[in-house]
């Protein structure tokens, strides 16, 4: 199953409403990961630019986008960017592939 990289800042009003009840919010993220076929393998709180950050295990990236919109479309996220994570087996399929397609690019300007 495909494992995906999740960044999220919340909206000032998220913030305000922890502060205000303070909450777990591990098992809710739990919850609509699990209801989309998914895996939460981990959640942190991060001390920067970005609130907190997720590793999540999705079927595919139609369903982690599909989680991705529903949760943005609240309001209570201001940013959630999500970045698929590849194996070291997939990183060199990669690479194969690039080298493939470099042979059949054609670079714009540049006639053969």
């Amino acid at each position: 199953m495909p494992k995906y990289f999740v960044n999220f800042t919340y909206s000032s009003g998220s913030w305000a409403r922890l502060i205000d009840r303070p909450e777990d919010r591990t098992e809710a993220m739990q919850h609509v990961v699990e209801a989309f076929g998914g895996t939460l393998e981990c959640m942190y709180w991060r001390m920067d630019s970005e609130d907190g950050l997720l590793i999540v295990d999705f079927p595919d990236s139609v369903a982690v986008s599909a989680v991705q919109t529903a949760i943005f479309k609240t309001g209570a996220i201001k940013s959630l960017d999500v970045y698929e994570l590849l194996t070291k087996q997939q990183l060199r399929a990669r690479l194969v592939l690039a080298r493939d397609a470099t042979q059949v690019y054609e670079v714009p300007g540049q006639s053969h």
